[in-house]
């Protein structure tokens, strides 16, 4: 989740309550799947991210630790930031090792990570996908992967305005962006990146990236 936002408090309540929603600039509402978050693995959780991973894994926007949980529940050496306390707390019950960081802090392991899972839209973090993915690419090792969540094809990149509404009150405004699938190709190009497979499940659909 973006440090964009004042204070991860604004988090911490969405993860304390259990539910919220996204309001953007325009008014739309989105309804986040927040127990979806906080529960367990599920199949497309299982097909989409862990089943790629075979070595250390840094899972950035963590939330409540369901990726990076099963990852070393999987023995896998991992490691989840989030700029929620709340969610660190919920991850570390989990038995996983979690930090409290913003992914443009001082991460250990810079410029080694096997893999980075980009789940649940956060590509979007920061409303700057390229910027985001160049920080990304920094962080893994030269063989590493990126394991992205996108949008359906047909969504292209909306970069937009949004505040978060929890237990009746917003946010301050944050940036965040939405990738399709139809515009992850440029977006990787961007960032220095190729997209060397997409895996689709369950209506949810992931992109791995790698090094062009």
């Amino acid at each position: 989740m973006s440090s964009a936002i004042d204070a991860g408090s604004v988090f911490d309540d969405l993860f304390s309550a259990g539910s919220g929603r996204f309001v953007r600039d325009d008014g739309n509402v989105e309804h986040l799947a927040v127990h979806q978050w906080a529960g367990d693995t599920d199949d497309a959780d299982r097909h989409l991210f862990i089943e790629q991973c075979a070595g250390p894994t840094l899972d950035i926007g963590c939330g409540p630790g369901r990726l990076v949980g099963e990852l070393v529940n999987q023995r896998i050496p991992a490691l989840g930031i989030d700029v929620s306390r709340e969610a660190i707390r919920r991850t570390r019950v989990r038995g996983a090792l979690a930090l409290h960081l913003d992914v443009f802090d001082e991460i250990p392991g810079a410029g080694h990570w096997d893999h980075a899972l980009l789940a649940d839209g956060n590509i979007g973090i920061g409303g700057h996908p390229v910027r985001l993915l160049n920080r990304v690419r920094e962080l893994l090792g030269p063989d590493g992967t990126v394991l992205a969540e996108v949008a359906p094809r047909g969504t292209g990149v909306v970069r937009d305005q949004r505040r978060l509404w929890v237990n009746g009150r917003y946010s301050p405004p944050f940036s965040w962006a939405v990738v399709g699938l139809d515009a992850i190709d440029h977006v990787a190009d961007e960032a220095g990146l190729v997209v060397t497979g997409v895996r689709s499940m369950n209506g949810r659909h992931t992109a791995t990236l790698a090094r062009g």
